[in-house]
């Protein structure tokens, strides 16, 4: 037996997904809607039962629903999957109305009130928004209500980008301190290839960087935006708020959400990080750019030390002090970020130049260690 794993043969990170008091569970497009029914209320029925099954075991669960675009595709007419952002927006203006009436009526029958929580990348990146949405979702909570979060695709562009909601799951398992992640998708778990192309074996567990070798992560399908490697990221992405997260076919929520005993199973990073790191790294908008030289790429991506300006070699964009900023080396790799504390305007008069060398009200770091983060 290793550190790994107990006697009942489970790894760490499935044990702590079955015993989460708090899960948010993710549900992609293709397992709720087609491209000729709309909506597959069988199907959410099902899911529903899985979700009800867990709070009643105890847990608090939070659902990230994708599906609203896919939702309304078939009532307005539509044969496929909409390109252009405008139609993108009508559809999910129709199809979240009737993903929240779906929902609705389907955790009706146990007598649970449902509350849809429209969120945008915005409500992350601003503290204020994200305080607002913590406070709506916390309350939801304590009320025995079930949250249904979903991107507001009507008036937001970053969920077309963000990839199928996986990303929103991960950035509100972070937002509620979840225990736990639960992927479920039309894939049985991340293989080393794509299942649909031929041979592929599934990789049960993911312990580090490491077990991703060799593994090629394809984009998403007919309905979704997402994909492998937008699971991939989001898993990652929760990894560094010390979230474990599951990811499983939808046909499996039963089991994936009871003994987790099905699909991939991600573990988290031994030491999270630090609530002010993670929305450095993964929640704020970045609003400009430093150039930095080698030698300033070594000390803060390796050795983990302030930027000074006399390793800063151009600015781009229009920033402020407290802004977010990526720091991008001489081949063009963003290398971290962090939270600037001079204006660009005033940055410009200090490239290059040494500590000793910028008047007394210039001597502080551009960026403080404790600011920075590798990305």
């Amino acid at each position: 037996m290793t550190a790994e794993a107990d006697s009942s043969g489970l790894s760490e990170a499935r044990r702590a997904i079955a015993a989460a008091r708090r899960v948010v569970v993710k549900i992609g497009s293709s397992a709720l809607t087609s491209l000729k029914g709309g909506l597959d209320t069988a199907r959410l029925d099902l899911l529903a039962d899985a979700v009800e099954a867990r709070m009643r075991a105890g847990s608090d669960v939070v659902v990230v629903s994708s599906g609203a675009i896919g939702a309304g595709i078939a009532p307005l007419g539509l044969t496929s999957r909409p390109r252009d952002l405008a139609t993108k927006q009508a559809a999910a203006s129709v199809g979240q109305l009737a993903l929240a009436h779906a929902w609705g009526t389907s955790f009706a029958r146990y007598h649970r009130t449902v509350g849809q929580v429209l969120l945008s990348a915005d409500d992350f990146a601003r503290r204020e928004h994200h305080r607002n949405a913590q406070r709506t979702l916390d309350r939801l909570r304590s009320l025995g209500a079930v949250a249904v979060v979903n991107e507001n695709d009507t008036v937001a562009t970053e969920e077309i980008r963000f990839g199928d909601n996986d990303r929103l799951a991960a950035l509100v398992a972070h937002l509620i301190g979840a225990d736990a992640l639960v992927l479920l998708s039309d894939v049985a778990g991340l293989y080393d290839g794509d299942p649909r192309k031929g041979a592929a074996t599934l990789i049960p567990e993911v312990r580090s960087s490491a077990d991703l070798d060799g593994v090629i992560a394809g984009s998403g399908g007919a309905l979704g935006t997402g994909g492998m490697a937008s699971k991939l990221s989001a898993a990652r992405l929760a990894a560094d708020a010390g979230v474990p997260v599951l990811l499983a076919a939808a046909s499996s929520a039963a089991t994936a959400l009871t003994t987790g005993t099905v699909g991939t199973a991600f573990a988290a990073r031994p030491v999270r990080l630090s609530a002010r790191k993670f929305w450095v790294r993964h929640a704020a908008d970045s609003r400009g750019a430093l150039l930095i030289d080698d030698g300033a790429v070594q000390a803060v991506a390796h050795r983990r030390r302030s930027l000074l300006a006399a390793g800063i070699v151009g600015v781009r964009g229009r920033f402020y002090g407290g802004d977010v900023v990526d720091l991008v080396a001489p081949d063009s790799r963003v290398v971290a970020r962090g939270v600037v504390e001079y204006d660009s305007t005033e940055l410009a008069g200090m490239l290059g130049r040494s500590t000793a060398e910028l008047p007394d009200t210039m001597q502080r770091p551009v960026i403080h260690a404790d600011d920075l983060v590798k990305v």
